[in-house]
């Protein structure tokens, strides 16, 4: 009799549903009520009206096989290329309710001819892509007269560390709006050859083909990243997802919402990582060149300088640095604080074109 009683214990302690004696398992324990338990629901609730599906009719060209052979292309005079009409499906987030902005992922969207954008109560609208920038997978989508949106709160994805609960929610496989949850499982992944800027947050929130450009949201019910790849050996989840960092994507639709693309500059220098830091430099990235009459040379930046901090965020590798020169505006300042010769200073320099080499700057100081 004991022996039953401590199993029944036992098996309500590790999550199993056993019923001794007749008893169902809550009157065994009291204090269980359904209220209480654990859930994520009123946060879903919140959040969920604002991630939208979304579906894109475009058109490819493709190579013509029939191009390749030499008979047909001389007598049939064959296209080198096919044009062919493809459909996709993916998701978005609305990011401003009044003037109906949804952020999404550039892959999405980078054939549209037409988009249909779908919200959870089931409303169709019709899109516009107002701009989309390849380089971090960004589109900024527009719905056609707006009304009855709900946006999302922007959050602050430098804040984020790893272990933080998050929820991932879109439109895998077609299926609708999908919620899962997981961890933020690292920050600043690069090296995945995905995109040109890279700075990933990675996560095990189930993630399919169908979730990009949805929602990653954290606890507090603030977007912190918009869903843009998986490594998938078989084509499904297996626990290891990518987001693009939300401060990132704010910096692409700031420009996109206002000129419909983004405009890259240069500072004028190369970097590398530091491959052994210093006592001082734990982290940062090297100059290993400074072109002649660029903006940095004229900032009074040399080769070896360690760049510590750009307006104020400490710089943990070459490519972040690289990342936020390529997201400051032309004509806007980077702020650095460099290391020379174990001796910290300052240095003000601004982006300029890529073609112009004579910027204003300020030296160190």
């Amino acid at each position: 009799m004991q022996l039953l009683r401590l199993l029944g214990r036992l098996s309500v302690a590790s999550g199993l549903v056993w019923v001794l004696w007749g008893a169902p398992v809550s009157a065994q324990i009291p204090d269980l009520h359904i209220g209480r338990l654990p859930t994520l629901a009123p946060l879903v609730r919140e959040v969920t009206p604002a991630v939208v599906n979304i579906s894109v009719q475009g058109r490819v060209r493709e190579d013509n096989p029939l191009y390749q052979d030499p008979l047909f292309r001389e007598f049939f005079n064959v296209p080198r290329q096919l044009e062919k009409e493809v459909s996709a499906t993916g998701s978005g987030v609305i990011v401003d309710a009044q003037r109906g902005y949804v952020l999404t992922a550039n892959h999405v969207v980078a054939n549209a001819t037409a988009v249909q954008i779908r919200t959870k109560d089931g409303r169709k609208f019709a899109g516009r892509v107002v701009g989309r920038d390849a380089p971090t997978d960004i589109a900024l989508l527009q719905v056609k007269e707006p009304t009855g949106l709900k946006a999302i709160m922007l959050g602050d994805s430098d804040a984020l560390q790893v272990g933080d609960f998050v929820i991932a929610v879109g439109n895998p496989f077609g299926l609708g709006q999908t919620v899962t949850s997981g961890l933020v499982s690292a920050l600043g992944r690069t090296g995945l050859g995905k995109h040109g800027y890279e700075d990933f947050i990675q996560t095990d929130a189930a993630i399919n083909p169908g979730n990009s450009g949805g929602a990653l949201i954290s606890l507090r019910g603030e977007l912190v990243g918009i869903n843009t790849a998986i490594i998938s050996p078989g084509g499904g989840n297996v626990g290891i997802g990518f987001a693009v960092p939300i401060n990132m994507a704010r910096k692409v639709m700031e420009q996109l919402a206002e000129t419909g693309r983004v405009e890259r500059g240069r500072i004028g220098i190369a970097l590398e990582d530091l491959e052994m830091p210093s006592a001082r430099s734990l982290q940062g990235a090297r100059i290993k060149e400074v072109s002649p009459g660029s903006p940095a040379e004229r900032a009074g930046l040399r080769r070896g300088d360690i760049i510590l901090r750009a307006n104020d965020i400490p710089i943990r590798s070459a490519t972040q640095m690289r990342n936020i020169i390529g997201l400051t505006p032309v004509g806007q300042q980077v702020r650095l604080t460099i290391e020379r010769e174990r001796v910290t200073e300052s240095a003000t320099v601004e982006v300029v074109p890529l073609n112009e080499t004579r910027p204003r700057a300020r030296g160190p100081s």
